[in-house]
């Protein structure tokens, strides 16, 4: 008898969400080699052979006020594709990263019969803890990138399982700097800062006027400096570039699109927003100083009501379970202090040789092949009926 393509739905949430999700259509092509992807996704899905019903940087939103001026169009958004997966009965819906839109539309498909599941697990150990009730009613399976977010859930009697992180696989143990400076026309003994303000349009927009002036008081302490900034796409360019231009327009900083782990692997230390860049750095052995601001609203909003639970914010210092690298939060981003921060690393050889270590560590703890895992477990799910 002759088995049916597997049909697979698909949201994911901006670029990291679409590196995740082409790596889990690759692996689940190689299992079933007739399978089906349709949904919200960004280009390298749609280049795996995702057919897209709406683009994935439509999602690309942060902070729990910051959405508010976006939320009529979202849930448009979310009525609409809804309604096209109840018509298309996927044999499993998966929502990747994204979870303030994607556990609500899971919740909506469960209740109307599909199979769901989350890659990438909403930071519910960290903050707002009460959404743990939400998510057992959303998803039948949790896809967790961090060891420890599998704990938690088998705390709370929820389906999941820890698959590894695909960055740690893609990036070597050893990366090779000379080869990346000279890729990036830096000489064979420059001294390169990587600045990552982030991926949104609102990060940068916060941190950007910073980051730049940080470059500055970096360069008039320590001209020999050099800086490469990864931008993520063409807004980004834009916001800090004209940041740039307002509080740095001597310093040369080199601009480039997208290639954020070719300019990690060319510096010496790097000045990262808080995120998924955070881990790449991590994994490219590189130290970093990591910087965080949300809305003042939503930072007052989290604050006053006691809803963040986690003791850091930088994934390095999650992982490790103590602070290895300096994480700045709200008002202490500010120039003299991320600069100092990043100085201090590039005075204490020791320092670094430690860091070093740890990370190498965290890096074999991440690397055990996500894409194939995730897709195992989600047709171990299938097969058993949920």
């Amino acid at each position: 008898m002759t088995r049916a393509p597997l049909r697979v739905g698909l949201v994911a949430g901006e670029a990291s969400g679409d590196t995740l999700g082409a790596g889990l259509i690759e692996a689940l092509r190689g299992r079933r080699p007739d399978a089906q992807f349709f949904g919200v996704a960004g280009p390298k899905m749609v280049a795996a052979g995702c057919e897209l019903w709406q683009p994935s940087e439509r999602l690309a939103v942060m902070g729990l006020f910051e959405i508010l001026g976006s939320l009529p169009g979202l849930l448009r958004l979310r009525r609409e594709v809804r309604a096209r997966f109840l018509e298309a009965r996927p044999d499993v819906f998966i929502g990747i990263d994204a979870p303030e839109f994607n556990l609500g539309l899971a919740g909506q498909l469960k209740a109307a019969g599909l199979v769901t599941v989350q890659y990438v697990s909403p930071q519910v150990w960290a903050w707002r803890q009460g959404r743990v009730a939400k998510i057992a009613d959303a998803v039948d399976l949790v896809l967790c990138l961090l060891p420890f977010e599998q704990r938690f859930y088998r705390e709370h009697a929820i389906r999941a399982e820890f698959v590894g992180h695909p960055l740690a696989d893609q990036i070597p143990l050893a990366v090779d700097g000379a080869v990346a400076r000279e890729r990036l026309g830096f000489g064979p003994g420059a001294q390169v800062v990587a600045v990552l303000p982030g991926s949104r349009r609102g990060e940068v927009e916060r941190l950007g006027s910073d980051f730049a002036a940080t470059l500055l008081w970096l360069k008039e302490r320590r001209p020999q400096l050099e800086f490469v900034a990864p931008m993520a796409n063409a807004a980004v360019r834009g916001i800090f570039a004209a940041a740039l231009r307002a509080a740095a327009p001597a310093v040369p900083v080199k601009l480039i699109d997208g290639d954020a782990q070719l300019a990690l692997a060319a510096c010496e230390i790097a000045l990262v927003a808080s995120g998924t860049a955070t881990l790449e750095a991590m994994l490219s052995g590189r130290p970093m100083v990591v910087a965080y601001r949300l809305g003042w609203l939503t930072s007052a909003f989290l604050k006053h009501l006691g809803l963040m639970k986690a003791p850091f914010f930088a994934q390095p210092n999650l992982l490790a379970g103590r602070r290895i690298v300096p994480e700045l939060y709200g008002s202490d981003v500010t120039p003299a202090r991320l600069g100092t921060e990043l100085i201090g690393f590039l005075d204490d050889s020791r320092r670094l040789l430690e860091l070093t270590r740890v990370f190498n560590e965290i890096h074999l703890t991440l690397r055990r092949g996500a894409s194939a895992r995730a897709a195992d477990a989600v047709l171990a799910l299938l097969e058993a009926g949920k």
